[in-house]
């Protein structure tokens, strides 16, 4: 294993924001609108999309560490989501823990 340290650079968090936002495209709903699952489901995506700005605030602010650490969050709750079998990830193993 390397000791060598990776710069949080700009493009490292812009890969990231790239990713999650292909996966929050990707995710499909898997229950009824209405459903109890669909209301649990509102509210994990919210997490999600508020992460998500948070995350592009703080990279427009230049503070890339927080950046990072929210577009982390945001893309854990979809991935959380897909988990729980609230969302279809649609057998894509790279941009989600699949059940």
């Amino acid at each position: 294993m390397s000791d060598e340290l990776i710069e949080l650079t700009e493009e490292r968090v812009l890969h990231y924001l790239d990713i999650t936002k292909r996966a929050r495209k990707k995710a499909t709903p898997l229950h009824p609108e209405g459903s109890d699952q669909s209301a649990q489901l509102a509210i994990m995506m919210r997490m999600a999309d508020d992460y998500s700005s948070d995350a592009h605030h703080f990279l427009k602010i230049g503070d890339r560490v927080r950046a990072f650490g929210a577009i982390n969050y945001a893309h854990a709750w979809i991935d959380a989501a897909v988990k729980l079998r609230l969302l279809d990830g649609h057998d894509d193993d790279v941009l989600f823990t699949l059940p």
